[in-house]
């Protein structure tokens, strides 16, 4: 959506350092792309005068999670936004950690963006949360007041401060990455309207 609200040429490709998901959301939105798990199966030899070529039509790298992330990938978005001209730099979100099992946490789809930054040197365009990009969508497309929302989340940095970045009510749930100790921890600047042990609990008062 953002790439369309941007009049993002249908003659450009985008690139993608990601996985399955941003791709066929891509694809269903009509546009070009490649990369993904495809390209970290890809390896590059660092020889004397070795030359990477690139596709010079791309116009829009897009970053986020990616379990397949290796240098090739981050080689290849780097070209293409130092040397296509005009190209987009895009960030699904920023999320330096997640919870991918319930055993641990791991490194988030920021670890893979702040890769690709650091390489060209460059902040991307966020376009996930706490960005207030698909909100302004929403309002515009749909009519609705935000203090008639309330945000749902279980992550200050991003759901909650998402929710107050767009002027809603904010409720936390403990049940994902943030805990009660981080909330509690006194350099937290950060607090949600409400918070509760779990969506559940909001059944048990609704049973009341």
């Amino acid at each position: 959506m953002f790439l369309k609200l941007n009049n993002f040429s249908p003659e450009k490709k985008v690139y993608v350092v990601g996985e399955d998901g941003i791709l066929d959301e891509l694809k269903l939105a009509g546009f070009e792309c490649f990369g993904g798990p495809e390209d970290g199966k890809k390896n590059i030899m660092l020889e004397a005068n070795f030359y990477f070529d690139h596709d010079k039509n791309v116009g829009a790298v897009v970053v986020g999670l990616d379990q397949y992330f290796n240098y090739y990938k981050m080689q290849y978005a780097s070209l293409c936004i130092r040397e296509n001209p005009g190209c987009l730099f895009i960030a699904t979100n920023r999320d330096p950690t997640g919870h991918m099992t319930s055993a641990q946490e791991w490194p988030g789809a920021g670890t893979m963006v702040a890769a690709v930054s650091c390489s060209v040197q460059k902040e991307p365009i966020v376009v996930g949360k706490p960005s207030s990009f698909l909100m302004d969508f929403l309002l515009k497309s749909f009519n609705l007041e935000t203090s008639r929302m309330c945000m749902v989340g279980d992550r200050l940095d991003t759901d909650i401060l998402f929710g107050q970045n767009t002027g809603c009510k904010t409720l936390l749930v403990l049940s994902g990455v943030t805990t009660l100790p981080d909330l509690q921890d006194a350099s937290n600047t950060i607090h949600p309207d409400l918070y509760t042990n779990s969506v559940h609990d909001l059944v048990k008062l609704l049973q009341q």
